[in-house]
C-alpha cells in the first residue's frame, strides 16, 4: 500500500513534466486554436496511449538498450528530429478554420499522437525518471508498473487538456484568415524550436 506522501509526489511531478512546454502541448494548443477540444480529443487520448505503453516498455527493460547501444538513441532523435519537423511544416501551412473544410485539414489521429510518443524525448524522460524514481520496490513489477504507468496518465488528462483548451480561446480572438496564418506560422516555429531539445 502506497503512502499518500508517495500518490502527492507522484502527482506533483506528473503535473510538472505534462503540464510544461514541449512538443506535446505545442501541438495540442494549434490544434485546440483550429479544430476545438472535441476534435483534438483523438490527438489527447493517443498521447496518453502511446506514454503509458513507452512507459511500461521503459519498466520492463527497454530504457536499458540506450544504455548499450548509444547509436540507437542517436538514431531515435534524428527520426524525432525529422518528424517533428515535417508535424512544424503542417502546423506552420494549415488553413484557417473556414478553409479547412474544402482543403480536407484534420488533427493529428490517436495512432499517429501515441506513435509520436517513441520519438518523443521528452516523453522517453518522463518514462526512465517515473520509473526509476517511483517504481515500487516491492510486489510484481508488471502491475507496479501499470499501476504509476495509470496514474500519470490519470493526472495528465486535465493538464494536457488545458493546452488544447487554451488553443481553443485563442481560436476564438482569431477573426481574420491573416491572423490566423500568423498564429499557425508561430505555432509552426514554436513546434520546430522543440527540435532543438531533441538534438541537444
Amino acid at each position: 500500500m502506497m503512502s499518500l506522501g508517495w500518490w502527492l509526489s507522484v502527482a506533483l511531478f506528473s503535473v510538472s513534466m505534462t503540464g510544461t512546454p514541449g512538443p506535446n502541448n505545442v501541438m495540442l494548443t494549434a490544434s485546440g486554436a483550429l479544430y476545438g477540444y472535441r476534435r483534438t480529443l483523438p490527438h489527447i487520448f493517443g498521447i496518453m496511449s502511446g506514454c503509458f505503453v513507452l512507459f511500461m516498455a521503459v519498466a520492463l527493460g527497454l530504457g536499458v538498450l540506450f544504455e548499450r547501444f548509444p547509436a540507437l538513441q542517436q538514431a531515435l532523435r534524428l527520426v524525432g528530429a525529422a518528424y517533428l519537423l515535417y508535424l512544424a511544416w503542417k502546423i506552420a501551412t494549415a488553413p484557417p478554420p473556414n478553409l479547412a473544410a474544402t482543403e480536407g485539414a484534420r488533427p493529428l489521429t490517436a495512432w499517429q499522437a501515441a506513435v509520436f510518443q517513441f520519438v518523443n524525448p521528452k516523453a522517453w524522460v518522463m518514462g526512465i525518471a517515473l520509473m526509476a524514481g517511483f517504481m515500487p520496490t516491492e510486489g510484481s513489477l508488471v502491475a507496479n508498473a501499470a499501476m504509476l504507468s495509470l496514474f500519470m496518465e490519470l493526472v495528465a488528462f486535465p493538464c494536457i487538456s488545458l493546452w488544447a483548451g487554451f488553443g481553443m480561446a485563442i481560436g476564438r480572438l482569431l477573426k481574420t484568415p491573416r491572423a490566423w496564418r500568423i498564429f499557425n506560422g508561430v505555432m509552426g516555429l514554436a513546434t520546430a524550436a522543440c527540435v532543438g531539445f531533441i538534438l541537444s
